[in-house]
């Protein structure tokens, strides 16, 4: 019997991620850098997982809220107050099993099979897999391209969508592209989605991650309590927590037992012992957040000055995220080229057609490392271009 045939098409279908391929390919070789995924250099500090182990060695280890725990609940409101200048209750809070986990139980709540949603590209390649796996057609609207900088045609983007369109996910600051919306963009995405009587599912992960100072405009800027706005996020970038699957959702109170069934169906809920860390990250760890932004900010600075200075990359610092998507003159297969790359330099590239539409032509590199690291990167690569 072919085993394969007898299961799901939609789980056959999904696509394997070109991230993970080129991480696959040459993980853990010897003096590599590794700028290929969307993490930073440093563990989670000792301050957040001292207070999960002593969640854990205290016996918080049985079935919990699916939820989420009331502390974190109250801390997401605190950290929304202090960085979004919002009141919201804890019941706009839901804790869930990272950042995907966020998108997929969303997609669940707000789309069904069949139906459409229309998001922006070139785009981290995870949401369009999700959506397909779901049975929801995504839509690729995509940025257009222009002396180095990304921008959005809203008209276009209204013009993608059809009569089975149920959403539109909008990812700002942009992985991978560091597009940012404008405040006014925001405005006018909402009222297109207002107009034709949309969701917007807002994923807003970097919104720290701000090169202009402060955090980036946000839909909750112009939004009323009535819009069908959801946003998804995670602990992972902040605080350097990509290893804990932890994230949350914000969205109105009146979801709240579509989204409990939904946790409930699929992990019951997160870790209590993991739910006191993050309860810990957002309450004690603006320094730290602070401290990534700054050494990311360096190392962007360092990373794009360098191979922009080589005259065969195309590519301005990006406006927010922590990626450099960058166009090197006469690379016109990236896969190939990034493959080659890690071959003889040592630096771990992500090919740009992982991100789909628009990107083909680019390769992402995460520059939230060690500036001397990313320094040397830039090296390497700038090397690498002058001998092409």
């Amino acid at each position: 019997m072919d085993i394969l045939s007898t299961l799901s098409p939609r789980a056959l279908h999904a696509p394997e991620s070109g991230i993970v391929e080129l991480v696959n390919y040459a993980r853990g070789r010897a003096g590599l850098i590794p700028l290929w995924v969307g993490e930073g250099d440093l563990p989670t500090p000792s301050f957040i997982s001292d207070a999960a182990a002593e969640a854990l060695r205290a016996g918080e280890t049985f079935y919990t809220w699916q939820r989420g725990i009331p502390e974190l609940r109250q801390a997401l409101s605190r950290y929304y107050q202090r960085h979004f200048g919002q009141s919201l209750s804890p019941e706009h809070f839901y804790v869930v099993g990272s950042g995907m986990q966020a998108i997929q139980l969303v997609l669940q709540a707000i789309a069904s099979p069949g139906d459409d949603m229309v998001y922006l590209s070139p785009a981290w390649p995870n949401f369009a897999a999700a959506a397909g796996i779901a049975g929801i057609r995504p839509l690729a609207v995509p940025l257009e391209f222009t002396a180095g900088r990304w921008q959005l045609d809203l008209t276009r983007l209204e013009a993608a969508i059809t009569p089975n369109t149920k959403a539109l996910f909008i990812n700002t600051p942009s992985n991978p592209t560091g597009w940012t919306a404008t405040k006014e963009e925001l405005a006018a995405i909402l009222a297109i989605a207002r107009r034709r009587g949309l969701w917007i599912m807002a994923d807003e992960i970097y919104a720290r991650y701000y090169y202009a100072g402060g955090r980036a405009p946000s839909f909750l800027d112009v939004m009323e309590a009535d819009d069908r706005v959801v946003f998804v996020n995670s602990f992972s970038k902040n605080w350097s927590m990509t290893g804990w699957r932890v994230g949350w959702i914000v969205a109105p109170p009146a979801m709240g037992q579509v989204i409990e069934n939904l946790v409930q169906y699929s992990t019951s809920g997160v870790a209590q012992f993991l739910q006191k860390g993050a309860v810990t990250a957002l309450d004690e760890g603006d320094r730290f957040v602070r401290s990534n932004i700054e050494k990311a900010t360096l190392s962007r600075d360092l990373f794009c000055d360098a191979l922009i200075a080589t005259n065969r990359v195309e590519t301005l610092k990006p406006d927010g995220a922590i990626y450099a998507f960058l166009k090197i003159d006469g690379v016109e297969d990236v896969r190939k080229t990034a493959l080659d790359i890690v071959d003889k330099t040592g630096v771990g590239l992500a090919p740009g057609t992982a991100f789909g539409e628009g990107g083909s032509l680019f390769m992402r590199a995460c520059f939230l490392r060690d500036p001397a690291q990313v320094a040397e990167a830039a090296e390497r690569l700038s090397r690498y271009i002058a001998a092409l």
